[in-house]
């Protein structure tokens, strides 16, 4: 248990900011022209732009938030954007929030207020030209400037996404000053981003963190350990694929994943 943190008394406004972003990424086969046609219709339809501005409008109510202005808009052929301009509630009582290391929620509760800030999110279905893998990422940003972290929306978002690998960036940046003037560039303790996410996230995904404290940088990867193959097949089951099959697409299925994962191409085996 991290011990607990001093609070400031600070000279009007925070104004600090903090940023939350990561990349979600969905990973699957489609074995056909026309099943990989279907995924992307499928992808378009379960996140366009209406049923994404409704689950960030599900954050805002979770964080506490008024929403001034929402954005958002549909591409051809795939892929969408949203974003939404909000204001902090009234807060009666400051001294009530919790900001520690400490799993965020999941829907239905409303725990946290803002300041000025804004959520966004884009979309960017895709398919490989030949080899049947599909991959789909949603870039979402959740920004702050005020009393609370943005990373109490963490779990909430992870859960309504469809999630096999996840990169996560959290970022204080600027400062507020203190009644005598003295600035401080972060107003929370934090080791590690895995702190804010719930056991049972933390069991389903291997995870590596790249943290520069200093700067108050950190990062966070995860990716799935699921092994079931058809959580991966788009229009298909294994009861339809051969023993070679499934060999050949559970190769493809990983080697996808750990080049997301690590952000580089592996190199092919003979």
């Amino acid at each position: 248990m991290s011990k607990p943190f001093n609070k400031i008394k600070l000279h009007g406004f925070n104004n600090l900011t903090k940023s939350l972003s990561f990349s979600i990424y969905d990973i699957c086969y489609a074995q056909t022209e026309q099943q990989r046609q279907e995924y992307i219709e499928y992808i378009d339809e379960q996140y366009s732009a209406d049923r994404l501005t409704d689950i960030l409008k599900e954050v805002v109510d979770i964080i506490g938030a008024n929403i001034l202005n929402i954005a958002r808009q549909d591409y051809d052929p795939q892929g969408a954007s949203v974003t939404i301009l909000v204001s902090e509630e009234p807060v009666e009582n400051r001294d009530s929030f919790v900001d520690d290391e400490t799993p965020g929620p999941l829907p239905g509760a409303v725990v946290a207020h803002l300041d000025k800030s804004h959520i966004c999110v884009h979309t960017y279905p895709e398919s490989h030209p030949h080899d049947g893998i599909c991959t789909f990422r949603a870039d979402i940003e959740v920004s702050t400037c005020g009393v609370i972290s943005p990373l109490k929306a963490l779990n909430f978002l992870i859960h309504k996404l469809e999630s096999d690998v996840v990169t996560i960036d959290y970022r204080v940046r600027g400062f507020t000053r203190d009644v005598n003037g003295v600035k401080h560039y972060i107003d929370h303790e934090i080791n590690s981003i895995q702190n804010y996410m719930t056991v049972d996230t933390k069991e389903a995904y291997q995870m590596m963190d790249v943290n520069v404290y200093q700067e108050n940088l950190f990062h966070t990867k995860m990716m799935l350990k699921n092994t079931d193959l058809n959580a991966y097949l788009f229009g298909v089951t294994t009861d339809d694929l051969s023993a070679d099959e499934e060999e050949e697409i559970r190769h493809k299925l990983t080697r996808e994943i750990q080049e997301v994962f690590y952000g580089r191409n592996l190199p092919y085996a003979d």
